[in-house]
């Protein structure tokens, strides 16, 4: 009757696959509603193999009719989720070494992403002072290389006066977004992808593009508004809230860590 308990290396390789599989799904919808919807399926589909490899015959074949039923639905509930997570994958550049390690880091223990955050939030509070459109996109785990790749590449450190000078307004830098990498501007000048969401028409295309942009990957944005000066800070596709620039600040370093 224990005959299910023969483990063999074929079956270690298949457990370390599904582990990395379900490391990278937890990964890419922690902190959304996602999460939770993911973690009943976990334990649905962990019930029905225990009762499977029991030969618990009715109450197997009444979960496992559920979990194939269900494979439909859950394509549409996790389109974003699925769709997000694929880009990730096939935006990952097999042919660089360090990338690819890079996709790899959960190996290790997580480190803290070295950016200049007061120097961006002190730029972006200039910004709106002078009513200068901005766009920064910040790069976290996602590589950015697929969008970087289409626009001028930079390599400069970040810091208020080059921040200055790439949005100034007659600067032939400042249309379309910067990427920023490890405290280094990697990027200027990109398009990025506009989200389809519905917004208030307060906000224009510089919302739009730094919505889209983390619907698909984990980097997170900050935009200046050029009508009305206002600093908005975009991650997981959404707007996260502050009330001081101190506090934007510390969600920032929140988020990098």
């Amino acid at each position: 009757m224990f005959s299910f308990l023969e483990f063999t290396f074929i079956d270690l390789l298949d457990i370390l696959l599904v582990a990395f599989l379900l490391f990278n799904v937890y990964k890419l919808l922690k902190g959304t509603v996602a999460i939770n919807i993911f973690i009943g399926i976990a334990i649905v589909f962990l019930i029905y193999k225990v009762t499977e490899a029991l030969h618990m015959e009715m109450f197997s074949s009444l979960l496992g009719t559920l979990i194939s039923g269900g494979a439909i639905a859950l394509i549409i509930i996790f389109h974003p989720e699925m769709r997000k997570f694929l880009l990730m994958l096939g935006s990952t550049n097999l042919k660089s070494k360090r990338n690819f390690i890079k996709q790899l880091k959960f190996l290790k223990a997580e480190i803290s992403i070295d950016v200049d955050v007061e120097a961006l939030v002190m730029a972006c509070e200039k910004f709106g002072v002078s009513r200068t459109g901005a766009l920064i996109v910040i790069e976290r785990n996602n590589s950015l290389e697929f969008l970087s790749e289409k626009g001028d590449a930079m390599n400069i450190e970040v810091n208020i006066p080059i921040l200055e000078s790439i949005f100034y307004k007659n600067s032939p830098l400042h249309d379309g977004a910067i990427i920023v990498k490890e405290n280094n501007i990697i990027a200027t000048r990109v398009v990025l992808p506009l989200s389809e969401k519905k917004l208030p028409s307060r906000f224009g295309l510089r919302h739009r593009a730094a919505i889209g942009v983390t619907e698909k990957t984990d980097a997170m944005c900050l935009v200046v508004s050029e009508e009305t000066g206002e600093i908005s800070f975009i991650i997981d596709g959404a707007f996260e809230l502050f009330s001081t620039t101190n506090e934007l600040q510390e969600k920032i370093r929140m988020y990098l860590s």
